[in-house]
C-alpha cells in the first residue's frame, strides 16, 4: 500500500503504477469500438494517475491504488466522451429505442418485448435487431458510465484536500445509485444474466453465447436492449 507520497517522484509513480493504467485501459477497450486507440486511453490514464498522485491523502483511509484506479478510469472515460466516436444516426436510433421501451412499458405496466418495441416504432423485428446490433458499442459505454456513477459511492469516501461535494449532490448521487441497482434487479432474467456474465465474470460475447446457447449476435442484441431499457427507466436522472 502506498502511503508516503513525498518519497516518490512523479516519474517513479508512473513507473510503479504503469501496470495499473494498462490494465484499466485494456479492460475498458474491450467494451469500446475498434476506432478507440489504446494509446490514447493509456495517455489519458497516465494523466489521471498523475492527478491522483497530486491529490491523494493517505490519512483518508483508502489505498493509493484504489484512489488512483478511480481517477485513471475517469480520465479514460472523459477522453472517450470527447472523441465522440459514435455516429449521430446510431445515437439517434438508440434514443428512439429507449423512448419506445419507456412508452410501451408505461402502457403495459410490464417489461417490453422485442416485438412490442419494434411494432411501437413501426419497424420490422429484423430492423429492430439491426439497431440493437449497431448500437452495441454505444450501449456498452453508456452502461460503463452508469456503473461509473454507481461506483462513485467509493469515491465519496475518499475525499481529498480542496475537494467537497454539496449535500444535494451527494443525495442525488446516492439516489441514482439506489435506483440503478433496483432497475438492474428488475431487468428480464436473460438481460440481467448477460450483464452479469459480461461485467462481473468478464466473459466475452462469444463465451456468453455458449453459456446461453445463442449466437454472439444475439448476445449483442440482448446486451444493447438491457442498456437501453436501463436508460429508459433512468431518464429522469440523466436529464
Amino acid at each position: 500500500m502506498y502511503t508516503k507520497k513525498a518519497t516518490l517522484s512523479i516519474d517513479a509513480i508512473v513507473l510503479k503504477y504503469d501496470f495499473l493504467v494498462k490494465k484499466i485501459a485494456y479492460h475498458l477497450l474491450a467494451r469500446l469500438p475498434s476506432s478507440v486507440d489504446i494509446d490514447d486511453l493509456i495517455q489519458a490514464g497516465m494523466m489521471g494517475l498523475i492527478e491522483a498522485y497530486k491529490r491523494f491523502e493517505s490519512s483518508k483511509g483508502a489505498s493509493f491504488e484504489t484512489y488512483a484506479g478511480i481517477r485513471i478510469r475517469g480520465a479514460m472515460m472523459d477522453e472517450v466522451r470527447k472523441s465522440d466516436w459514435a455516429p449521430r444516426s446510431v445515437r439517434r436510433n438508440s434514443r428512439a429505442v429507449s423512448s419506445a421501451i419507456r412508452e410501451v412499458e408505461s402502457i403495459s405496466g410490464r417489461e417490453a418485448t422485442d416485438l412490442e418495441v419494434a411494432a411501437h416504432m413501426g419497424i420490422s423485428i429484423d430492423e429492430y435487431h439491426e439497431i440493437l446490433h449497431s448500437s452495441m458499442s454505444t450501449q456498452l459505454f453508456s452502461y460503463e458510465e452508469m456503473l461509473d456513477s454507481e461506483s462513485g459511492s467509493h469515491e465519496l469516501d475518499i475525499k481529498v484536500e480542496g475537494e467537497s461535494s454539496q449535500p444535494d449532490q451527494l443525495v442525488a448521487e446516492a439516489g441514482f445509485q439506489v435506483q440503478l441497482a433496483q432497475e438492474i434487479e428488475r431487468l428480464p432474467e436473460r438481460e440481467k444474466l448477460v450483464l452479469s456474465l459480461y461485467y462481473n465474470d468478464e466473459l466475452n460475447l462469444k463465451e456468453i453465447g455458449a453459456v446461453l446457447g445463442v449466437s454472439e449476435s444475439r448476445v449483442s442484441q440482448i446486451h444493447s436492449q438491457a442498456a437501453m431499457r436501463l436508460r429508459s427507466r433512468l431518464g429522469g436522472w440523466q436529464d
